[in-house]
């Protein structure tokens, strides 16, 4: 398979460049030249979802990968269930926090981390760079912790994540550096763009990125909505299925639509925003204007100018009726949320994070007649602990793998939002 750049002025590239890489040469995103779609016979008989995922990503992969070694990653990768329960009638969760790090990243960090250690056997070093607003961070530093050959460089924003999720990339030094940047997580992509595109950096240094800006971190979410259809399937609830997505830096709603794209029977779809309305907004007016991030209490969706709206562009051929056609918006602030989450805790018993809540809320509300909905809860509600109690006036339990990462000493290197000190310190790896 060969991946072209969003921005139309790079060299095609093979999928050991697109990995390696991470960011095209004109600071495009990189996407492939087809996508491939699956046969009726499979959606008739899906298996497990270990199967479901193989089959999805021989579509993606196979052309690059050798089959029983692809089959090995996906395999690895989803040593957990990612299940479908129902919230009420016609509602159901998607639960993607059952990996390691309690967060629906876990999926796309594990998978890349297979597939550049695939890549990279007996080559130099590689410097993994990676923005977070909060879950990227653990999924890619614990996804990645160990792997030799591979250093990674988690950038988050000091005072603008939860204290759980610092902890999950702060604790855990080996191969792991933490760069607690004063700024915003805009800030902290922007940083990690620019050193793609430093040339005295990338004479200096091998670098890629673990966020989904990179291809193998995003299109392996797209087994997620294979999962859940096939679940819903068994159901008997596969019928006029729409699916909502909670959304800030959009690799996951837009693994979703490529998912689409390969004949996944999905109606249309939602695209739940907190106050960073920025899609939202492109929706209603046609035009795309990304502005600085608000801080919310849905904290990994407080993105102001998702880096994945490029790829969705150029899916839909820069056409935004094409858009609005497969996607729909909605956009909370944060008393929305907390009403939400304590709205269905009280009626239905069922315990969202708060962005999940923008999930359910937005299907709630949008879902119409005959229809029947999935969410995406995106992390487990004991990652934003003290905001969730403080909501639902009650404490909540925090599962053990969480708690084995508040034990841990933080590490952290603090750093100015400008790119001079950023440089410098990568300098002096």
């Amino acid at each position: 398979m060969r991946y072209y750049s969003t921005n139309g002025k790079a060299p095609v590239a093979d999928l050991r460049k697109a990995v390696v890489k991470g960011l095209a040469e004109d600071r495009g995103l990189y996407m492939p030249e087809r996508i491939q779609q699956l046969p009726a016979a499979f959606f008739e008989s899906m298996g497990t979802f270990v199967e479901v995922a193989q089959a999805v990503a021989d579509a993606f992969f196979g052309e690059d990968v050798p089959a029983a070694e692809l089959h090995r990653i996906v395999a690895e990768t989803l040593s957990f269930d990612c299940p479908v329960r129902e919230v009420e009638p016609g509602i159901y969760a998607l639960e993607l926090f059952h990996g390691p790090t309690l967060a629906f990243k876990d999926v796309g960090a594990r998978f890349m981390a297979r597939l550049l250690q695939h890549f990279l056997v007996g080559k130099d070093e590689v410097h993994v760079l990676v923005a977070t607003s909060g879950d990227t961070g653990s999924a890619v530093a614990n996804g990645f912790l160990g792997v030799d050959g591979i250093r990674v460089h988690v950038l988050y924003p000091k005072g603008k994540v939860s204290p759980i999720q610092e902890c999950q990339f702060t604790t855990l030094g080996k191969n792991i550096t933490a760069l607690e940047i004063d700024g915003t997580f805009d800030d902290c992509q922007a940083l990690v763009k620019a050193a793609f595109m430093d040339e005295e950096l990338n004479r200096a240094l091998r670098l890629t990125s673990a966020n989904s800006i990179n291809v193998a971190r995003f299109l392996p979410q797209a087994f997620y909505y294979f999962w859940a259809y096939a679940q819903l399937k068994k159901l008997g609830k596969a019928d006029n299925v729409v699916c909502c997505v909670p959304s800030g830096n959009f690799g996951n709603i837009c693994a979703a639509l490529f998912g689409h794209r390969m004949g996944l029977p999905i109606k249309r779809f939602i695209a739940a925003n907190n106050a960073n309305s920025v899609f939202y907004e492109f929706l209603g007016t046609g035009e795309y204007r990304p502005r600085p991030s608000v801080r919310t209490i849905a904290n990994a969706m407080d993105v102001g100018d998702p880096s994945n709206f490029a790829r969705i562009w150029d899916l839909y051929g820069h056409d935004v009726d094409a858009i609005r056609k497969d996607i729909s918006g909605a956009t909370y602030s944060d008393e929305q949320i907390a009403s939400t989450i304590k709205d269905c805790f009280a009626r239905t018993g069922y315990l969202l994070d708060p962005h999940g809540a923008c999930g359910y809320r937005a299907l709630k509300e949008g879902l119409r007649h005959g229809e029947v909905g999935f969410f995406c809860e995106t992390a487990h509600p004991a990652k934003f602990k003290d905001t969730v109690e403080g909501i639902i006036g009650t404490s909540v339990d925090i599962p053990e793998r969480l708690a084995a990462f508040m034990n841990g000493t933080k590490q952290a290197v603090s750093l100015p939002k400008d790119f001079v000190s950023f440089k410098e310190y990568l300098l002096t790896l």
